[in-house]
């Protein structure tokens, strides 16, 4: 159990600007192993984005608090996800050959395809949650974050590593089955027990799940097909726009429009 521990708190280091217990330590080989709790990193990261948008809610207008709430998951998150959509959107945009696209996702310099996506996607991401009901809003956030996490995790799963290095490459190993059913069960179990709760309708959620899924499933057949495989910054596009395709899809409920 200690160890299980230790591996959350070292993709919680990996994934946030946390800060970590002392009695952790690090070993690179932990980061192989890691990635089983990379979606329970997103309750975390739901957590304090939620827990923003409450306090903001009861002084300010909706879309001043969901902007609060996202400004507060970008700075908690370091943009790790963000800068992950904006040097896909300069690969896939500028590249035209498997080559050139890894060698454009690589550059740390932002183009112009990458600046028009991210602020394209905060726009979208942002104008999404403002509409929603302001009830609905904290648990499409706590189960948005968790599940756009979990999709990314099936990449690591289901598909190859596209370099021979890079960010990701620690946590690029295939994920066993088992080591997925944990990372599945961190965000199926929370997730059970918030639609018992009724916290969401529970069509709203199955039309969210869809979007999500569509969507993770768009991105990684464009991964297979434009480059062989995934980088650590296509786990970081699938983590954003799988989440706008929830709240687009929780959006989607005939009542809300």
């Amino acid at each position: 159990m200690k160890q299980q521990l230790r591996l959350f708190f070292i993709a919680m280091q990996f994934f946030t600007r946390i800060p970590i217990p002392a009695w952790v330590g690090f070993d690179s080989a932990w980061l192989h192993q890691a990635s089983r709790y990379f979606p329970a990193v997103g309750w975390v990261v739901a957590g304090v984005s939620a827990a923003v948008y409450s306090g903001a809610i009861l002084l300010w207008t909706p879309l001043v608090a969901v902007v609060m709430s996202t400004v507060a998951s970008i700075w908690l998150t370091g943009a790790f996800h963000e800068d992950g959509f904006a040097d896909v959107c300069d690969g896939f945009g500028g590249g035209m050959t498997p080559e050139r696209v890894l060698d454009i996702m690589k550059d740390s310099r932002v183009g112009a395809y990458g600046a028009i996506g991210v602020c394209l996607m905060l726009i979208f991401k942002i104008s999404l949650l403002s509409s929603l009901p302001a009830t609905y809003v904290v648990p499409a956030l706590l189960m948005a974050h968790p599940l756009s996490r979990l999709a990314s995790c099936s990449l690591i799963w289901c598909l190859e590593y596209a370099r021979l290095e890079g960010k990701a490459k620690p946590l690029a190993q295939h994920m066993s089955g088992g080591e997925f059913l944990i990372a599945t069960l961190s965000v199926i179990v929370p997730l059970m027990a918030m639609l018992a709760f009724q916290l969401l309708p529970l069509l709203a959620f199955l039309m969210g799940l869809f979007g999500l899924l569509v969507a993770s499933y768009w991105l990684s057949a464009l991964f297979v097909r434009r480059i062989g495989g995934y980088t650590g910054d296509c786990l970081g596009a699938v983590q954003q726009l799988s989440e706008v395709a929830f709240y687009l899809g929780l959006l989607a409920m005939p009542r809300w429009i």
